[in-house]
């Protein structure tokens, strides 16, 4: 028999599964980056700029619409419908997985040439087209076990994931750069052989979803996995089919429009970076050298942007994103209760969580963002400089972004999964027009694309904040909650920034490291500060009504 999790319990599991995720992904990153550099991370960008919007579009919608679904039979205990939903799942999403994949194998050629303006690409895109057909198969049976409340078989695929990637991603770009012999006499001679080595790390990426796959096929064996008997009859397969849909489409929607920012710059940065370039080359050549000047450098500066600034911006966000899996199905609980003042209060309680990881976080980031890239990019000084200038640009927004997370998972579990997909329109419309304008401009280049992002989640967390709050009908008192963090980690910042100053004889790594331990310190004993003197206030209010 399965068991349940809290919210709070369900919700450290993904967090530490995230953050292990996260770091093993950044050990995967890292050196890649290192071997391949700023036009080989290109290659490796434009593969995942293609996966990204098919991910969205199947992946976490079909996650959040089979965990809706089944956790509304499973609160009911009707068991004989939760078995039809995860079987009638299996099946719908094993076929548009596989659609997809097909899909992808045809259009990496047009893709690449017409839309990325990257031919050498295309081998890139090629590989990473059956990571469509996996993804979606995995995506149900999270769904399943997060319905059921119970986060311990997401997590763990989750981690595994991250390890087949680490290892076989790095491992076949290796091999490739070692034999070229072997690996260049099979394509035409025109083809770069770091174009070859990114295709190596993405087919490193597609097999890590593979073994994603092949752990729950391997979980569904266990024989404490099984649901209790029900001799109930289950609704007809065409009726969950509609369900999964009312659910999914919304949600896919959204996240596909999350996730058209990074289509967005690739669309956009190479060609108004190669536009300035024509125009304007004696402003780029004085800011950035005579590199400036040669046909890679928009491939190059769009790889250090995605491939280095975003990939640290990234880091946070996708660990709060755990809060909101958590949240959906205890927010769609409440909502059936019509409980509203309860519900607001588990908005205040995801949003305070999400806010005490990211205030810190980009407090930090923005006074070490050049020590942070050239120790982690080491061996691309060029790429880690014109990177640290744009991570600072996109700190607000990985703030905006790390609360917008769970709040959007929220809407979803009450059944509002519609108005996320409207207000990250219009701040999809933010971010192109901020990418059009800005880019175009020498004085911002790269930091435009920062600029605009940030201005894209800003919009997006206001408008989410004003739509919840209209479906509530209650105040959300979010100020309250996140007054202490934000104090907190204002005061880590600038303890942070002092220490790092005075520290700077003794070297990059040493004054970084001890900027981070001082900030965290500064941090955590503020935050317990003001949460102690928050919670006598509390005492004292509730003992002042009880006389």
């Amino acid at each position: 028999m399965f068991r349940k999790q809290s919210f709070w319990k369900g919700s450290a599991l993904l967090l530490a599964s995230a953050m292990t995720a996260k770091l093993l992904g950044a050990c995967f990153k890292i050196p890649l980056t290192n071997v391949l550099g700023g036009t080989g991370m290109g290659y490796f960008s434009t593969a995942y700029g293609l996966l990204l919007p098919v991910y969205a579009l199947s992946v976490t919608g079909l996650s959040a619409a089979v965990a809706q679904t089944v956790s509304r039979a499973a609160a009911l205990e009707h068991w004989s419908e939760v078995r039809r939903i995860h079987h009638a799942a299996r099946l719908a999403c094993g076929a548009l997985g596989l659609l997809l994949s097909l899909c992808m194998f045809l259009l990496a050629e047009p893709f690449a040439t017409q839309i990325a303006a990257q031919p050498h690409a295309l081998f890139s895109l090629l590989a990473i087209a059956p990571a469509a057909l996996f993804g979606c198969l995995t995506a149900v049976e999270r769904g399943y076990w997060e319905g059921l409340q119970n986060m311990t078989p997401t997590a763990l695929s989750q981690a595994l994931e991250a390890v087949a990637k680490l290892g076989f991603g790095l491992a076949l770009c290796m091999w490739v750069l070692r034999n070229p012999e072997v690996v260049c006499r099979r394509v035409p001679p025109e083809v770069p052989l770091s174009a070859l080595a990114a295709a190596g790390a993405v087919l490193g990426v597609t097999l890590s979803t593979v073994l994603g796959w092949v752990y729950f096929l391997l979980h569904g064996l266990r024989r404490d996995t099984r649901l209790p008997r029900d001799d109930r009859p289950a609704a007809p397969v065409s009726q969950i089919f509609r369900r999964l849909l009312y659910v999914m489409i919304p949600v896919a929607l959204g996240s596909l429009v999350t996730n058209l920012t990074s289509l967005l710059d690739l669309v956009t940065m190479m060609r108004c970076l190669g536009r300035v370039q024509m125009f304007h080359g004696a402003e780029l050549a004085e800011r950035f050298g005579a590199f400036a000047a040669q046909p890679d450098f928009p491939a190059f500066v769009y790889g250090s942007f995605t491939g280095m600034a975003i990939t640290v911006f990234n880091l946070v966000p996708s660990v709060t994103n755990m809060l909101g899996k958590s949240a959906l199905p205890c927010a769609a609980a409440l909502w059936a209760k019509q409980d509203c003042l309860g519900t607001a209060a588990h908005v205040r309680s995801v949003t305070g969580a999400a806010a005490a990881m990211a205030f810190p976080a980009a407090g930090g980031l923005w006074v070490l963002a050049e020590p942070v890239m050239h120790l982690l990019y080491a061996g691309r000084p060029e790429e880690a400089a014109i990177a640290a200038e744009a991570l600072r640009t996109l700190l607000p927004g990985m703030v905006c972004l790390c609360l917008t997370f769970p709040l959007c998972s929220v809407l979803q579990g009450i059944g509002r999964a519609g108005i996320p997909v409207l207000c990250m329109l219009a701040g999809v419309v933010v971010k192109l027009a901020g990418n059009l304008l800005l880019l175009s401009r020498p004085a911002f280049c790269i930091t435009g694309a920062g600029i605009a992002t940030s201005a894209c989640y800003l919009v997006l967390l206001l408008l989410i904040l004003w739509q919840l709050h209209r479906c509530l009908g209650v105040r959300l008192h979010l100020l309250w909650g996140l007054f202490p963090p934000a104090a907190a980690a204002a005061c880590c910042t600038g303890a942070a920034w002092l220490c790092h100053t005075c520290a700077q004889p003794l070297g990059m790594l040493l004054s970084a490291a001890a900027a981070s331990g001082v900030g965290c310190l500064v941090y955590l004993t503020v935050w317990g500060l003001l949460m102690r003197c928050r919670k006598r206030k509390a005492l004292r209010q509730y003992h002042t009504k009880i006389v």
